[in-house]
């Protein structure tokens, strides 16, 4: 009986919301392990003894590192049950921030920062289909909007949060804090999250047979195409706002962010492409009013909210139909393959949004950024996208991973 007739039949009455919540939890606490330094800078660095500049790295080994483990360490680990998998995890995230809570030695934390963002890579890649597999297909895409609000969540109240705490009670203690959580993560991971058999070597579908199924490698360009042009403009919002105007437009933006996601949790199930095609036309349309405006208009910010509101919903529209198109079993891999594809446009944008900046200044921004997503909304407007945006979902090839799941 394959996974998806289990949670059918498990899960039809209702969602397994303790375990959608553990993930959640999980998705929240790898983000503010990635990103909290950048809200700690001139605390760490006093202690470090070393320039702030040297902390933001931190950051970049994290993210580095995530990137270059994502495929080969998911890879290596199919074969291995997805709890476990989970679990060790998580207690590399207990172990790796107490040590950064402890140390005093940049070249210390920096080690660690790399084995967290090895971590971090194995995480991302796992989390879209854990929560895939515990819910019925009909129900896949609000289980996946619902972990993937855990990123927002860090986002727009825990790394401010977490600065917040750290002025107060100093730096480590967010690390220790987050040491803890991790480690309650362990138990209630434990307690209320199904566990699933990794993949026998003989019955796993390998890596260039999941990249050929009709639709990954289109939703892996799109992902690229809309991380690039969105990360040109979000990295350089500052400049392109007014430093005056700055922490205003972060606030709408993340406020955005949390009601898109709601909005796409709603019907991600029912209208997945439509959702889709919409979320890429307001980016679209935000992104030409603020071409056309700047960033000194009011209605600027209206624009900038709804920027954040339709991006909001994008990673978990194409992460669902990834998944749709991958199937369940070979979820790990296709999602291994979106985050290292994020990660590259993430950094990519940033550099080619910087180099626009110098070059043509803050106003040409958008209009840098609009083309890449209009690339990408008209592929997703299509009629031969109803086949992988999950309209007509696409049967992928059997695994062990589509065996029974057990607890």
């Amino acid at each position: 009986m394959s996974d998806a007739v289990l949670a059918s039949a498990a899960g039809v009455r209702r969602m397994p919301w303790p375990g959608l919540l553990a993930l959640f939890t999980a998705a929240f606490t790898a983000v503010m392990t990635e990103l909290l330094p950048a809200g700690l800078l001139p605390l760490m660095a006093g202690e470090l003894d070393v320039p702030e500049g040297r902390v933001g790295f931190l950051v970049t080994a994290y993210a580095v590192a995530s990137f270059l483990s994502a495929i080969p360490v998911t890879a290596l680990l199919r074969g291995v049950a997805r709890r476990r998998v989970l679990i060790g995890v998580l207690a590399g995230f207990a172990v790796l921030n107490g040590v950064t809570a402890l140390s005093s030695s940049y070249a210390l934390t920096f080690g660690v920062r790399v084995l967290a963002g090895v971590m971090g890579g194995v995480m991302w890649a796992m989390l879209v289909g854990y929560a895939a597999r515990m819910v019925p297909p009909e129900r896949r895409g609000r289980a996946i909007a619902i972990v993937s609000a855990g990123v927002t969540v860090a986002l727009c109240a825990g790394i401010p949060a977490g600065a917040a705490l750290a002025s107060a009670s100093g730096w480590r203690a967010v690390f220790v804090g987050l040491a803890v959580v991790a480690v309650v993560l362990i138990g209630w991971v434990r307690w209320q999250v199904p566990d699933f058999p990794g993949e026998a070597a003989g019955e796993r579908v390998p890596l260039r047979r999941v990249v050929v199924l009709p639709g990954v490698r289109i939703l892996l360009g799109m992902t690229a195409l809309v991380l690039v042009g969105h990360q040109a403009m979000y990295t350089y919002l500052a400049p392109f706002v007014g430093g005056a105007r700055t922490g205003a437009a972060l606030l709408v933006f993340g406020l955005g962010t949390v009601a898109g996601i709601w909005a796409v949790g709603v019907v991600i199930d029912r209208r997945p492409r439509a959702a889709l095609v919409v979320v890429l036309a307001v980016v679209a349309g935000a992104l030409a009013v603020l071409g056309v405006l700047g960033g000194a208009a009011d209605v600027s910010m209206v624009a900038v909210g709804l920027w954040g509101a339709a991006f909001g919903g994008v990673p978990t529209l194409l992460q669902t139909a990834l998944v749709n198109v991958a199937g369940p079993g070979n979820a790990d891999v296709a999602t291994s393959l979106q985050t290292t594809v994020y990660n590259a446009g993430i950094a990519a944008g940033s550099l080619a949004g910087g180099l626009v900046l110098e070059s043509a200044g803050a106003g040409a921004l958008p209009w840098a950024a609009l083309p890449l997503v209009a690339v990408a909304l008209a592929v997703a407007a299509s009629p031969r996208s109803r086949a992988w945006t999950g309209d007509r979902p696409v049967r992928a090839p059997r695994t062990t991973g589509e065996t029974a799941g057990r607890r």
